[in-house]
């Protein structure tokens, strides 16, 4: 039976209450502007704000008072810490603020100083890994839902930011998440099978991974995409863990499955998304580590191919 890597996935670590009875509370963000002890943490275009410190250090977000980001800013209240911190006391309410072109630079010009999450999740502490993938997720829920996808009315924020409401119907429209499956193929010989996308470089390989279509239990996603992508048949799937991707909307759900020994079982590559496949042992993945690049240490892709490697793998 294979363990569960949720809690080592890099952003499905969270410190952090919801606190999700308070969003109803129609004067929430007015008791927050005045609240000394309430933060803000900046997103713009799809990067958070890192506090000032050295650059070997670990990063941290950078949690400003309410008041250092435009009033008129979309804001999500993201719930209380959880834990003291240098930063900020047990219980602080923390809200995030969407920031535009103009906004952004203005808070802080340094670009330096915004990272986004994709690339740096792995290296956030727990508490600011949950608070910048909340933020992001709703960020990206919010820009794409500027209208209502039944009547095409314009929208606004209401409930701290966790619903929109149609301004002609008054329908309530609640953040979504798209289901997604990611899968390590074995073969007899517990090779791993990496694909490379079409989308990447030539010499970036991945696991094999796609969405669930409307009907479909997750197991019965895995041997779909992998028959799709790869031309192989898979059984027994076993999920490992899930790790939230706002990329812009995905929940990545991890899974291990092996080649059904009664099919022919040849890479198939479909063309369209996948252009190359490989099987590798152990050893000839540390050999190509040179000559591949594999997924980065933030994702779930990474967790899963290190499982099954035994270990960390000396790679970017």
């Amino acid at each position: 039976m294979h363990r569960s890597l949720t809690a080592t996935l890099p952003l499905s670590r969270y410190r952090i209450d919801r606190d999700d009875t308070r969003r109803a509370r129609p004067s929430l963000f007015d008791e927050f502007a005045a609240d000394p002890a309430a933060r803000i943490i900046a997103v713009w275009r799809g990067e958070v704000l890192l506090a000032e410190g050295d650059a070997a250090a670990a990063p941290r977000l950078a949690l400003l008072p309410w008041g250092a980001a435009p009033a008129d800013a979309l804001r999500v209240y993201l719930g209380r810490t959880l834990d003291a911190e240098a930063d900020a006391p047990a219980g602080t309410p923390v809200t995030a603020v969407m920031l535009d072109d103009a906004s952004g630079p203005a808070l802080e010009p340094d670009v330096t100083r915004w990272a986004s999450p994709r690339t740096l999740g792995h290296r956030l502490g727990d508490r600011d890994a949950g608070l910048a993938i909340e933020a992001l997720g709703m960020a990206n829920w919010h820009a794409s839902h500027q209208f209502s996808p039944r009547t095409g009315n314009p929208t606004v924020s209401t409930k701290a930011g966790w619903v929109r409401v149609d301004v002609e119907t008054g329908a309530e429209i609640f953040p979504r998440t798209d289901a997604a499956i990611i899968v390590g193929v074995t073969d007899a010989d517990d090779r791993l099978v990496l694909g490379s996308n079409a989308l990447w470089e030539s010499n970036r390989f991945s696991l094999l991974a796609g969405f669930v279509e409307p009907g479909e239990s997750l197991e019965a996603a895995v041997v779909r995409e992998v028959h799709e992508e790869a031309g192989l048949r898979v059984i027994e799937p076993v999920y490992l863990g899930s790790q939230p991707w706002p990329f812009p909307a995905s929940l990545m759900l991890g899974f291990r499955a092996r080649l059904d020994p009664q099919h022919a079982n040849e890479l198939r590559p479909d063309g369209a998304e996948i252009l190359d496949l490989r099987w590798f042992s152990r050893d000839e993945l540390a050999a190509s580590l040179g000559e591949i690049l594999l997924p980065g240490r933030t994702s779930i892709a990474r967790a899963i191919i290190e499982d099954w490697f035994g270990g960390p793998l000396d790679a970017p």
